[in-house]
C-alpha cells in the first residue's frame, strides 16, 4: 500500500510542477509593465484572460466530458498561486475557474451541455457573482442571511 500511495504523490507532484512551470512560462509573456498599463489606463487584461483560457487553465475544474481538464481544486490554486507568483495579477481569472462550480453542483445534465463546453472554450465567460450584504462587503465567512427550507420554498 505505502508503494502504491508513493508513486502516486510522485505522480501528482508531477504534474504540480508541469502546471507551475507551465503557468510561469505562460506569465512571462506578461510583464510588469503590461500591468501598469492597465492599471494606467484602468482596462482589463484581456489578453491574459485569453493565453490562460487557450492554455486551458480556466478550465481545469471542468470536467474532461464537457471539454474541461477535470482535474482538483489544489491544481486550480496551484495555477493562481503561480499566477500571483509570476507577478500577475489572477483577480480577472479566478472566478471565471470557479463559478462554473454551481453548473456543476445543481445544473441539470442539459444545462452541463450547453454551457460547460462553452465556458471551456471561453466562448462563454462566467465572471460575476454577488456576496454583499450591509454587515459583511465581500467578506463570506460574515453573511448573515439564510435560506431555510419550507416545504417546495425556500424562507429567507
Amino acid at each position: 500500500f505505502s508503494t502504491i500511495s508513493v508513486h502516486v504523490n510522485e505522480e501528482k507532484d508531477s504534474v504540480h510542477e508541469e502546471i507551475r512551470s507551465s503557468v510561469k512560462s505562460l506569465c512571462s509573456e506578461f510583464p510588469g509593465q503590461y500591468w501598469q498599463k492597465l492599471d494606467r489606463e484602468s482596462e482589463y487584461p484581456t489578453a491574459f484572460v485569453q493565453a490562460l483560457t487557450k492554455s486551458g487553465y480556466l478550465s481545469l475544474l471542468i470536467p474532461e466530458k464537457y471539454g474541461g481538464s477535470g482535474l482538483g481544486l489544489r491544481e486550480a490554486c496551484i495555477v493562481l498561486e503561480e499566477i500571483h507568483r509570476s507577478g500577475c495579477n489572477g483577480g480577472a481569472a479566478h472566478a471565471q475557474m470557479y463559478t462554473m462550480g454551481t453548473i456543476l453542483k445543481h445544473g441539470s445534465e442539459e444545462q452541463k451541455m450547453a454551457f460547460l463546453p462553452k465556458i471551456a472554450t471561453g466562448e462563454l465567460r462566467l465572471q460575476a457573482f454577488g456576496v454583499s450584504e450591509p454587515n459583511s462587503g465581500t467578506d463570506t465567512l460574515s453573511l448573515e442571511t439564510t435560506a431555510v427550507k419550507d416545504g417546495d420554498s425556500y424562507i429567507i
